[in-house]
């Protein structure tokens, strides 16, 4: 069996490609980079709408860059 990897410009391209395939009985698989669940994890996504939303309410921790450990009581 050989990969081949096939960068389709819009969904015109890609229904064309998959029109030829289907007929040679060529299993395909396609995989879309603009869907935001692919690329990250949904917990990570869940954590970081979190943290921006807790920002805009203005709960923010402050970081003095000459103190940082002092400045998230550490120190």
């Amino acid at each position: 069996m050989e990969i081949i990897i096939i960068n389709s410009p819009n969904k015109v391209v890609t229904q064309k490609i998959k029109d030829f395939l289907e007929p040679l009985k060529v299993p395909f698989e396609l995989k879309s980079e603009s869907k935001k669940d692919e690329v990250y994890d949904p917990e990570f996504v869940k954590m970081v709408l979190k943290r921006s939303a807790n920002a805009k309410k203005g709960k923010v921790t402050e970081i003095n860059p000459k103190d940082v450990w002092g400045s998230i009581g550490l120190k």
